[in-house]
């Protein structure tokens, strides 16, 4: 019972289980209104997204160099928040053509949480820091927890568990940081206010989180050369509308045909960044891997030199 009024009273003074005064009469408005409301404050998120880059560009700086000392990029949350990490993490291999391990999600409860809500799954601290055990993590992977009310006890185990490791660590939270008895080494805090309906936390909250995990997987693989000028290169073909998409790039860049651009992608073993490369500099598949390679992967600085 005293744990429980504990848990009451921390909750009661969270922002994110705070009235929103601009909704207070939603439930008599028509759909329009009802809209326009959520409309409104969903303006917002992006302000207080933007009071964070700075911090957010650091934790870039970091991810990218475990990436390059052989780490992996690890989400860890609960209900939404670990739905949108396993989200950003699986649309990683499509888009920049990395390992499904390199950057991955887990959430609270397993896989089944995905789909049906594993309420309970969340409330405990040991099962974060078995998830780790389980991984294998090391000191060059970088955990990130993700969690809007800074509390959730799964995800203070999994950041508790990483510091021990000496792991990069990397909290997301739509409260802001006093609100958090955690202290890992990068606090990307959104405090982005009451929601639209008290507590729903899958609104405002969810946006933001999504926003913030898109900026750390995009700029990290931008950093590790999986982007020529704004064009993903490193895509896998992985179906049909891949394979269109990435002739459209050969084509695109080079100035290359239709037919030519089947070609270079047949030569290079589909690999787009090889097929681009011979298309632009008239090089043979082999003498375009060994540029890439010895470019770490960019293709601007293949070019160079030739």
């Amino acid at each position: 019972m005293k744990a429980d009024i504990e848990l009451f009273s921390e909750l009661k003074k969270l922002q994110t289980e705070q009235r929103n005064p601009d909704s207070f009469d939603i439930d008599l408005a028509d759909s329009r209104k009802i809209v326009a409301v959520i409309n409104e404050q969903d303006k917002t998120v992006a302000h207080a997204v933007e009071q964070k880059l700075d911090v957010i560009a650091l934790a870039v700086d970091r991810i990218v160099e475990n990436f390059k000392r052989g780490g992996r990029l690890l989400y860890f949350g609960a209900g939404t928040s670990g739905r949108l990490g396993v989200l950003d993490a699986v649309e990683c291999p499509p888009t920049f053509g990395t390992d499904p391990e390199l950057i991955a999600g887990f959430i609270a409860g397993g896989e089944v949480a995905m789909f049906r809500a594993q309420e309970k799954a969340e409330d405990s601290e040991t099962q974060g820091a078995l998830e780790l055990e389980k991984l294998h993590v090391t000191e060059h992977d970088t955990i990130v927890g993700i969690a809007a009310s800074g509390r959730t006890p799964y995800v203070h185990g999994v950041l508790k568990e990483a510091m021990k490791r000496g792991c990069a660590t990397i909290m997301v939270t739509t409260v802001s940081a006093d609100q958090v008895k955690l202290k890992p080494e990068f606090m990307i805090d959104i405090p982005v206010g009451p929601e639209v309906v008290t507590g729903s936390t899958r609104m405002k909250s969810g946006t933001a989180q999504k926003m913030v995990l898109n900026m750390l997987t995009t700029a990290s693989m931008i950093r590790m050369g999986k982007v020529f000028e704004n064009v993903m290169v490193d895509l896998q073909l992985t179906n049909k509308k891949l394979e269109e998409r990435a002739k459209r790039i050969v084509m695109m860049l080079s100035g290359c045909s239709y037919e030519e651009s089947m070609r270079f992608l047949e030569e290079s073993d589909r690999h787009v960044k090889t097929a681009l490369l011979m298309a632009l500099k008239g090089l043979s598949a082999v003498e375009a891997r060994e540029k890439l390679e010895k470019a770490d992967g960019f293709i601007r600085l293949a070019m160079r030199g030739l």
